[in-house]
């Protein structure tokens, strides 16, 4: 009776845990592609870590391209393009940092041969999700580089040198200088006031605004112009397959 009994519990054992194995699988399958705007449950590290700085292998091309403010977006490229693509990220999502040094690599061609302009909301919903306050300060440190005029380059090597840990709020004021040493030109008194003193926290938080309103709860999220690409969004994630979206959609 006792071995029968230790038979059935352990049974029980091991359909609880193929049970939970499952809901695992299913819950890293759906965050596959995107981080949801419910993703994390708090409990971020501190942050005192120095980053590995990295800047993007296309730095030279992006630093050519034209950034400006309209509202609570940022728009990248001459406003005058036939096509725009839109996009939704924090910074602190993994995802977005895969789509940024990859997916999002042909854009920088298209961009800068005048075909497409992007317009960027830039989401912070990760630190209320996650602790801390890593998304709201890149996000402020961005918002900043438009103003020097250094946005696009910036924005990539922010990305690039994302922290590792997703939890981990590594995106200090110290670490995003440290970054924008990797610009030229981008530091300066002004910039670093506005890096060190939080100068756009009413900016960063117009645009989780603006993300929240939009109706989109996961990043990164792209339109482009105004309609979601095909298929369960992994595409974004791959050069070679967004550009071939891309071109499907008539850009080239």
């Amino acid at each position: 009776m006792a071995r029968m009994t230790a038979v059935r519990r352990t049974t029980v054992y091991r359909v609880r845990r193929a049970a939970l194995a499952l809901v695992v699988a299913t819950t890293v399958g759906v965050s596959a592609a995107a981080c949801g705007a419910d993703s994390g449950s708090g409990g971020s590290s501190s942050g005192t870590e120095e980053l590995a700085v990295k800047t993007s292998p296309h730095a030279a091309k992006l630093a050519k391209l034209p950034a400006k403010a309209e509202g609570a977006e940022i728009v990248v490229g001459s406003p005058r393009a036939a096509h725009t693509i839109t996009v939704y990220e924090d910074p602190r999502c993994p995802f977005c940092a895969k789509f940024e040094t990859s997916g999002a690599v042909p854009l920088t061609d298209l961009a800068a041969a005048g075909k497409v302009k992007i317009r960027y909301t830039i989401a912070s919903f990760l630190d209320r999700n996650l602790g801390g306050g890593g998304s709201e300060r890149a996000a402020n440190a961005l918002r900043a580089s438009v103003d020097a005029g250094k946005f696009a380059e910036y924005h990539a090597a922010v990305f690039a040198s994302q922290p590792e840990d997703e939890s981990s709020d590594g995106y200090t004021a110290d670490n995003l200088l440290r970054i924008a040493d990797k610009v030229p030109g981008l530091r300066s008194a002004a910039f670093d006031k506005a890096v060190r003193e939080g100068t756009s926290k009413e900016w960063v938080a117009s645009a989780e605004k603006a993300f929240e309103k939009s109706g989109v709860n996961s990043s990164p999220t792209v339109l482009i112009d105004g309609k979601r690409p095909p298929g369960d969004g992994a595409a974004i994630l791959d050069a070679q397959e967004f550009a071939k979206v891309l071109k499907d959609a008539g850009i080239a």
